[in-house]
């Protein structure tokens, strides 16, 4: 049976969140999703006049790929795949792998040696192309959510076919803030974090890169940043499982980590010399993402929070970082969540997740679930 909430979605993807344009090669890679979706995307690509081009993915095929990587073959692939890449406009990925643990069991190595050869494919995507990235409704996500699949479902469509433009004011505001910020400072339980974001900019993301959308994102100067953080997100990373992450700041350097997996964690941010320095700082808004479930494209959306991220800085409002990782680290502010404050330049701008001022309150749920 036909469900139309796919073609709602597809329409959304092709339209608002990339914008495409008669006679755009668009790349559509599926992971572990319908075909229905896909088969909605490749119409509504069609429909605005596009050239739709479909990867289809399996997360167990690439898990056995990825236990028996080598070298040489990862740099083939990655050449593969950066000329295709740089034959497209636009890249539209839906990723619904039943098990986010799936390359758990990859050695570390094997996982950082193939997501360095894949660095520029991803760069070029990012920095060249018109992109938008989202999961798909999975059982095993409405597990995560503590939810039936069904409401699950229900809530993911909700979300993902928000209507961005009424975040426009609320962000256009925050980004203007942002882009004439020097100094920040996050406080809040195990958390008193000082940096600076001058002349770095900002980013407003109302749902044109990631579904669900909404944040406003920076980057610390890179040596800034000092103090220390405590993230009450769970997270996964290369498929381990990482709780209660704290992070030591000094001259902008992680100078101090732990977690539920503390070596691990140590080992990632190990992976290269970009990794112990931030890449991105971020506020959360999301009026209906509430609750963490262990999935980023969700979590760092969540209302009333912020992630900082170690590793690789974007292009566009960065400092310039490299690294093969890019993990984003989300602490929620919210009462229920312990609460917390962010100030810029030594005004209180946001406090136990609720924005203070009154050219930001329209990104409180109040207004944009009015």
């Amino acid at each position: 049976m036909h469900d139309p909430r796919c073609d709602r979605l597809a329409e959304v993807l092709t339209q608002h969140s990339t914008k495409l344009k008669k006679g755009e090669n668009v790349l559509v890679e599926i992971f572990d999703v319908p075909d229905e979706m896909a088969i909605a995307l490749i119409r509504a690509v069609r429909a605005a006049g596009a050239v739709p081009f479909v990867n289809i993915h399996r997360a167990s095929v690439a898990r056995e790929l990825a236990l028996g990587a080598t070298e040489a073959q990862a740099a083939v692939s990655a050449a593969v795949e950066l000329a295709r890449m740089k034959k497209m406009h636009a890249y539209i990925a839906v990723r619904g792998s039943h098990n986010i643990t799936e390359m758990s069991d990859v050695p570390e190595e094997t996982m950082q040696m193939v997501s360095g050869r894949m660095r520029p494919v991803q760069d070029w995507r990012i920095n060249r192309t018109k992109w938008v990235v989202l999961r798909w409704p999975t059982p095993g996500m409405a597990q995560q959510a503590q939810m039936s699949t069904p409401a699950f479902e229900d809530f993911f469509f909700k979300v993902c076919t928000l209507d961005y433009a009424r975040m426009t004011p609320g962000m256009t505001a925050l980004k203007a803030l942002m882009d004439r910020t020097d100094r920040v400072r996050l406080t809040g339980p195990g958390t008193d974090l000082k940096f600076s974001i001058k002349g770095i900019g900002a980013v407003v993301c109302g749902g044109d890169r990631n579904i669900p959308d909404g944040e406003v994102f920076s980057c610390p100067v890179k040596t800034s940043v000092e103090g220390h953080v405590s993230f009450n997100v769970p997270s996964i990373y290369q498929g381990h499982a990482f709780d209660d992450v704290r992070l030591e700041f000094s001259k902008g350097k992680i100078v101090g980590a732990t977690a539920s997996n503390t070596s691990a964690l140590n080992r990632i941010l190990d992976s290269d010399a970009g990794a112990r320095f931030i890449g991105e700082f971020s506020l959360g808004f999301n009026p209906h993402i509430l609750h963490p479930m262990r999935d980023i494209l969700f979590d760092e959306k969540i209302a009333g929070s912020f992630h900082f991220t170690p590793g690789q800085a974007y292009k566009v409002a960065g400092n310039g970082n490299t690294s093969r990782i890019h993990w984003d680290m989300v602490c929620i502010q919210r009462p229920d969540y312990g609460g917390g404050e962010v100030w810029f330049d030594g005004k209180l701008i946001r406090k136990d997740g609720v924005f203070t001022i009154p050219a930001l309150k329209k990104l409180n749920p109040e207004f944009l679930m009015g």
